[in-house]
């Protein structure tokens, strides 16, 4: 909800303006309908009342009133609400991810047989076969977070990039997952082409809570029991903005996932064309014949 209140915009915002002549004529409308207005100043306000024949009958809603609101609903609905973008027939449909993975001492424990990192590299290779095709990236981080790759459509080369992986190579110790997501959304938005991020990590620092365009996933390399419970993981999900995903002993997880990158984030555009978005304008239509047909109630106009 609030990511498309983020998004939300016009598509064609300078039919708004017209909102200032229709409320600069309703304005002229209802000074012109109240006659009593010139004597309001040098009349008691209970004698005015009480010369004034039919005032407490008069309608709270007129037809001056009744029009505005449909010139402003359909004021609205030229300028194109938008909210929600749409794909390009011509762009790719494979939507980009980076797999951020920690490589650090504590990744070799094996609670998560043979080890969490021997694990996080096998749950990877499973997301890269069921998302053949799809490019991929690399990010590796401990104390500092380091590109291995950009995003490829090379499974293998992502797979064996992965499996050099160790925290004796790592230049730094640490937990630098705020530096490493940072470095992803970045990577992302350089290419232009939307995308997701997927973290694999044991642990979590805490953070500070800067969102970025992309979703972001926190894979728990735990025993599923104990990410369940993990309060630092927890912590780093809602501070991320990212879905917590519990490993499983057989794909679930990672099939579940692999739905959810196809789907997630805005889609990538065409080469040399901009983002396409869903006009929402349309909706109103409904409201603007009701308002219409209100019109032809009997007697309306000259009440």
């Amino acid at each position: 909800m609030m990511e498309a209140l983020a998004q939300f915009h016009f598509l064609r915002p300078w039919w708004l303006l017209l909102a200032l002549p229709a409320l600069a004529l309703w304005w002229l409308e209802r000074r012109e309908a109240d006659t009593t207005a010139r004597w309001r100043p040098v009349m008691d306000a209970g004698l005015l009342a009480a010369l004034t024949v039919g005032a407490e009958h008069r309608p709270r809603i007129g037809p001056g009133d009744l029009l505005l609101a449909a010139w402003l609903v359909g004021m609205i609905a030229l300028a194109g609400p938008t909210w929600r973008q749409i794909p390009s027939p011509f762009a790719p449909s494979a939507r980009p991810a980076i797999f951020v993975l920690k490589v650090t001492p504590s990744m070799q424990e094996r609670d998560l047989a043979p080890t969490r990192l021997d694990r996080a590299r096998e749950k990877m290779a499973d997301l890269l076969t069921l998302r053949a095709g799809a490019p991929t990236g690399l990010i590796a981080y401990a104390g500092s977070a380091h590109l291995v790759l950009p995003p490829t459509p090379d499974t293998a080369v992502v797979t064996d990039m992965a499996g050099a992986l160790a925290p004796e190579i790592m230049p730094r110790q640490g937990d630098a997952l705020a530096d490493a997501v940072k470095l992803a959304q970045k990577t992302l938005a350089e290419a232009g082409q939307g995308g997701s991020i997927v973290v694999f990590a044991d642990t979590a620092p805490a953070l500070a809570g800067d969102r970025g365009a992309a979703p972001v996933t926190l894979f728990a390399m735990l025993p599923a029991e104990r990410a369940a419970g993990d309060p630092a993981l927890a912590a780093a999900a809602t501070a991320l903005g990212a879905t917590l995903v519990t490993a499983s002993i057989d794909t679930a997880d990672v099939t579940a996932l692999a739905r959810r990158l196809a789907t997630a984030g805005p889609p990538p555009p065409a080469a040399g064309e901009a983002p396409r978005w869903a006009e929402a304008g349309w909706w109103l239509t409904p409201l603007v014949a009701l308002l219409a047909a209100l019109w032809f109630r009997r007697g309306w106009v000259l009440a």
